[in-house]
C-alpha cells in the first residue's frame, strides 16, 4: 500500500510538471508532430486521452531520473490498476494454464447447451497490455456473446523477447482446447480474437493450429485492427495516419522491435525499408504491396518509395521479422489455406490498417470466408476504452457490437 500510495502522489505531482512541459513544447512524445484529422470520431476527447498518455510518459522518465522505478514498469503500473469490482453476470476466476497466467469469465445463466470458447490475447505492442487493462472489455465479450472467454496474460517484451508471448498464447489455447469439458464449452466452437499485437498473436496461433491434426478445427479467429507484417513501414495507411494517435508510425517499427531483439536498434533502417534485401522485398510483393490496397484507401495521400537494399549486418539482427510467427501475413498459401472463417476490424485512421486489409485479400484469395468491419471514423485503440466509460468513443462501441 505504501508503495502504491507513493507513486500515486508522485505521479500526481509530476503529471502537473509533465502538462506543463507538455504545453512549453519541451517533450520528446510526438505532441508537435501528431495530428487529428477531421474525421476522427470524438476528437476532442482523443487529444485529450493522448495528452494524458503523454504526461504519464512524462512522468515516468522522471521517475526513472530519479531512480525510482523504470519508464515502462511506472507505465505499466498506471495502465494495470484495478478499477473493476465483480460483476453480477459473470464468474471470474485467475488461474494458471501450463505456467501462463489467464483469466477465465462465464456466464452465470445456466446454458441451452455447450457454449463457445473465446481465447483472448491483449494489445499494448507486446510491452504494455495485462489482464486488467482489458478486464471491461472481456467481460463485455463474455456477457453480450454469452460466450466463456478466457483472457492470457502472456510475457512481455522487452524483458521476454519473441517468441515468448506467442509460446504463451499458444500454449494456454492448447490447454484449453484439451480441457473445455471443465468449462462447459464446445470443442468445435473455440474462437482465437485480439486487437493489435493481440490480433496479431490470434492470427499466428490459428495458422500455427491449422495444421494440427490432433486438435479441434479452431471456428474462427476474430483480429482487431491486428499488426501482421514489419516488412514495409510505408505503406499508405503509414504515411497517412503516422503521427495519428494512439499509434505513430514510429512508435509501432519501436514496438516490434523490441518483441523481436528487446531494444530499437535499426528502427530507422526498418522506418525507410532497408532492413530486408530487396530479393526477400520481391519475394514478398504479392503479398505485401500498395498494389493490393484498394485504390479508395489512397486518396488521402500516398507517395510510392524506391526499394532500399540492406546491409547483412542490420538484416542479421532483424530477419527473424520474415517468420510468419512473427508476421503472420507471410505465411505460405498451404497454411492461410486452412484457416477458420475470419472477422478483421479495420480502422480508416489507423497506421496499421493497411495490414488488415492486405490479410483480408489474401485471405479471400484462398477462399476463406472473410468478415470485414471499417470503422470510418476509428483511430488504432478505439474499441478498447481503458475500463472506463469517460474514454469510451461511439465508434468503438460500433466495433465491439460488431465482434460481439
Amino acid at each position: 500500500m505504501a508503495v502504491g500510495y507513493t507513486l500515486l502522489v508522485l505521479f500526481l505531482a509530476g503529471f502537473v510538471a509533465g502538462f506543463i512541459l507538455l504545453v512549453m513544447g519541451a517533450t520528446n512524445f510526438h505532441f508537435s508532430t501528431s495530428e487529428i484529422p477531421a474525421g476522427v470520431n470524438q476528437a476532442v476527447k482523443l487529444r485529450i486521452i493522448h495528452i494524458i498518455l503523454i504526461g504519464t510518459a512524462v512522468v515516468g522518465r522522471i521517475l526513472e531520473n530519479i531512480g525510482v522505478c523504470s519508464q515502462v514498469s511506472f507505465l505499466r503500473y498506471v495502465q494495470g490498476r484495478k478499477t473493476l469490482g465483480v460483476d453480477p453476470k459473470l464468474f471470474i476466476k485467475d488461474l494458471c494454464f501450463e505456467k501462463v497466467p489467464v483469466r477465465i469469465y462465464q456466464p452465470k445463466v445456466p446454458p441451452a447447451s455447450q457454449r463457445r470458447g473465446v481465447m483472448f490475447f491483449h494489445g499494448g505492442g507486446w510491452v504494455f497490455g495485462s489482464l486488467e487493462t482489458h478486464e471491461k472489455l472481456c467481460r463485455c465479450i463474455a456477457r453480450e456473446s454469452e460466450s466463456v472467454v478466457v483472457s492470457v496474460g502472456y510475457r512481455l517484451a522487452p524483458e521476454h523477447k519473441y517468441p515468448a508471448a506467442y509460446e504463451d498464447c499458444l500454449n494456454a489455447t492448447i490447454h484449453f482446447m484439451n480441457n473445455v469439458e471443465h468449462y462447459g464449452v464446445d470443442p468445435t466452437n473455440v474462437i482465437v480474437c485480439g486487437d493489435s499485437a493481440g490480433g496479431n498473436l490470434a492470427a499466428a496461433v490459428s495458422q500455427t493450429l491449422a495444421g494440427r491434426s490432433d486438435l479441434p478445427k479452431l471456428r474462427a479467429q476474430v483480429l482487431i485492427y491486428p499488426g501482421l507484417q514489419a516488412l514495409d513501414f510505408n505503406l499508405p495507411s503509414y504515411q497517412q495516419n503516422r503521427g495519428v494517435p494512439l499509434l505513430f508510425r514510429e512508435r509501432a517499427a519501436f514496438f516490434v522491435l523490441q518483441y523481436l531483439n528487446g531494444d530499437a536498434l535499426h528502427m530507422q533502417e526498418v522506418l525507410e525499408g532497408s532492413h530486408i534485401p530487396i530479393g526477400i522485398k520481391l519475394n514478398y510483393k504479392k503479398w505485401v504491396s500498395p498494389d493490393n490496397i484498394p485504390e479508395e484507401f489512397k486518396v488521402r495521400g500516398y507517395k510510392p518509395r524506391v526499394l532500399l537494399d540492406c546491409t547483412t549486418e542490420v538484416y542479421e539482427a532483424v530477419k527473424r521479422l520474415c517468420e510468419p510467427n512473427l508476421c503472420p501475413l507471410l505465411a505460405e498459401d498451404a497454411v492461410v489455406q486452412q484457416l477458420p472463417e475470419s472477422f478483421i476490424l479495420t480502422c480508416e485512421y489507423d497506421v496499421l490498417r493497411d495490414d488488415g486489409l492486405l490479410y483480408k485479400k489474401r485471405l479471400e484469395d484462398n477462399g476463406v470466408r472473410v468478415t470485414w468491419y471499417h470503422l470510418e471514423d476509428g483511430f488504432h485503440g478505439v474499441v478498447n476504452p481503458f475500463n472506463s466509460d469517460l474514454l469510451s468513443f461511439s465508434s468503438g462501441r460500433r466495433g465491439l457490437d460488431n465482434i460481439v
